[in-house]
Formats: structure tokens, C-alpha cells, sequence
């Protein structure tokens, strides 16, 4: 998977997808049964890093993320 930002404009390349669109036009959400961030475009959910979730956002797409908290008792967090 590939994931490009300029001037707001997303370039994303995939195996089966290879789309051209404004960041402004993505919705990042949060996949909580793999606990990352992703995508959906054309019914694919795409994978990306925080990094990548941050600069789509800076770039213009709406933040639908949650943040994850553990719930067990030995938990670190």
C-alpha cells in the first residue's frame, strides 16, 4: 500500500486500488478489533500507520478515530 499527501490531495495505491481524491473527501476511523487506524474507500478498509492517519488529517480529513483503552487488570496502561 502506498499513501501520498500534496497540497491536500491523497494518493492512494494499492493492489486493487489506485485512487487520485481531496484528503477532505476520507474519514479516518479506528478499527478497534486490530487497534489501528484506516480508510474506507471504494468498500476496501485501508491500513495506515498514526503517522499517516495524522497527515491525513492535517491535510483535511475528518478524525473519526476513538481512543482505545485496555480494560484488564494486568494491563500496563
Amino acid at each position: 500500500m502506498s499513501l501520498r499527501i500534496e497540497n491536500q490531495t491523497c494518493y492512494i495505491d494499492t493492489d486493487t486500488l489506485h485512487q487520485r481524491l481531496p484528503a477532505s473527501a476520507l474519514t479516518v476511523i479506528t478499527d478497534a478489533a486490530k487497534s489501528m487506524s484506516a480508510v474506507e474507500l471504494a468498500g476496501e478498509r485501508i491500513y495506515v500507520t498514526e503517522a499517516e492517519a495524522d497527515a491525513l488529517t492535517v491535510a483535511g480529513a475528518t478524525d473519526g478515530r476513538r481512543h482505545l483503552k485496555a480494560t484488564d487488570g494486568d494491563s500496563v496502561i
